[in-house]
């Protein structure tokens, strides 16, 4: 009796995923056409740096976590909590991948 209860849950589920694989998700449709989407700010960041290095990275974005003794912890910190500077960074982010696209 056991065995038939958990077979019959173990069916349910797969029903319910394949019917959730064939409906058409709006959030990924959203996301689709965001080109950060799936990008944490941590591969932003670590991208940039091995692009650029800090001292330039500081000269194109005149943030002091960038100029004063930099580190990636400090500036994740610091790009999270103001909006205005992560902007930035993700611009430059878009403009340096899109440098490397049509190369």
């Amino acid at each position: 009796m056991r065995f038939l209860s958990v077979t019959l849950l173990a069916l349910k589920a797969a029903k319910a995923l394949r019917e959730r694989q064939d409906r058409p998700s709006s959030m990924n449709d959203q996301n689709s056409n965001d080109p950060l989407h799936g990008v944490t700010l941590e591969q932003i960041l670590v991208s940039l740096v091995e692009r650029y290095g800090w001292d330039s990275l500081g000269t194109s974005i005149d943030i002091r976590c960038f100029n004063y003794d930099p580190s990636i912890k400090s500036s994740l910190k610091f790009l999270r909590r103001t909006p205005w500077a992560r902007k930035k960074v993700e611009e430059l982010y878009l403009r340096s991948k899109k440098n490397l696209w049509e190369k």
